[in-house]
């Protein structure tokens, strides 16, 4: 466990990958009896690092999750029932989704989802929680999963999989949706955090720089999208293929799930519109 402030440690799991970097950092806010921040995957090893790290006489009180994806969420079960602390969550991962989701037909989605989450408490937008020595704000950032929350604490954000400084953040429909992720970004923007403590990566110390670059990156991508219509008609798999020529085969498959996500938000707009029903293998075309 590494000790980052006189309130803060992390331990990092061991589940490093192409979509995690290193592993997924668990956080242990406070001291004495503590909150812990996204315990993350079911992994025995990391259970007994996070358990075995705290100091002599430490008790878990609380369990944060951001999001319900199998990287972030599993492990709250077992240290749940070790710990006797309630795990704390918006919801499970379609907790706010929204109602166009339901009506696209066949989209895919679903990978990396913790199916089996069922939080103890339910926590809204703006709530605070505290215990013997912390403190937080939930702050709701749909967009990565409709589920996701943030917590800011002390100038800090715990922001999960909302921000990352390694990344872009995936964005797979249904539960993935680049409306309310670009709306999350706003919010964020909006609040005076001067450091973001990520769920994968290093902290971030310009969150506000990075945030106006995320946004800055999903417009690019959106007018690339445009650009590859203006040729004629194409479906996403194509368009991935073109765009996303100079990154790694192995990501392709998640980067063809945010082009949906965009495919998605711009025939919401009615600005292209597919060849007949909508699906993730239709063929699209500008209106």
């Amino acid at each position: 466990m590494i000790e980052i402030e006189d309130d803060l440690r992390m331990v990092t799991a061991g589940n490093a990958g192409p979509m995690t970097l290193h592993g997924t950092n668990t956080f242990v806010l406070g001291r004495g009896r503590v909150a812990v921040i996204d315990p993350g995957p079911e992994l025995p090893a990391h259970l007994e690092a996070i358990l075995g790290g705290l100091d002599a006489g430490e008790e878990v009180e609380a369990i944060l999750i951001t999001h319900s994806h199998l990287d972030h969420s599993p492990l709250s079960r077992e240290m749940s029932a070790r710990t006797g602390a309630p795990v704390y969550a918006f919801g499970r991962h379609d907790a706010a989704r929204r109602p166009l989701m339901e009506k696209l037909g066949e989209i895919g989605g679903g990978e990396g989802i913790d199916f089996d989450f069922a939080p103890d408490v339910l926590l809204a937008d703006g709530t605070h929680l505290s215990g013997e020595s912390w403190e937080v704000e939930v702050v709701h950032t749909p967009g990565h999963l409709s589920n996701h929350v943030c917590f800011a604490s002390g100038g800090r954000m715990f922001c999960g999989d909302h921000v990352m400084g390694w990344s872009s953040t995936l964005i797979s429909p249904p539960d993935g949706d680049v409306r309310d992720f670009m709306t999350s970004l706003d919010t964020c923007i909006a609040r005076d955090e001067s450091v973001y403590y990520p769920a994968h990566g290093k902290p971030v110390h310009k969150p506000k720089q990075l945030m106006a670059s995320l946004k800055a990156h999903r417009q690019t991508r959106e007018a690339q999208v445009l650009a590859e219509l203006e040729k004629g008609p194409r479906d996403i798999a194509t368009m991935t293929l073109e765009l996303y020529r100079d990154v790694d085969r192995v990501l392709h498959g998640a980067a063809a799930r945010n082009m949906l996500a965009h495919v998605i938000d711009l025939t919401e707009r009615g600005v292209i519109a597919p060849e007949g029903a909508f699906s993730a293998d239709a063929v699209f075309g500008l209106v």
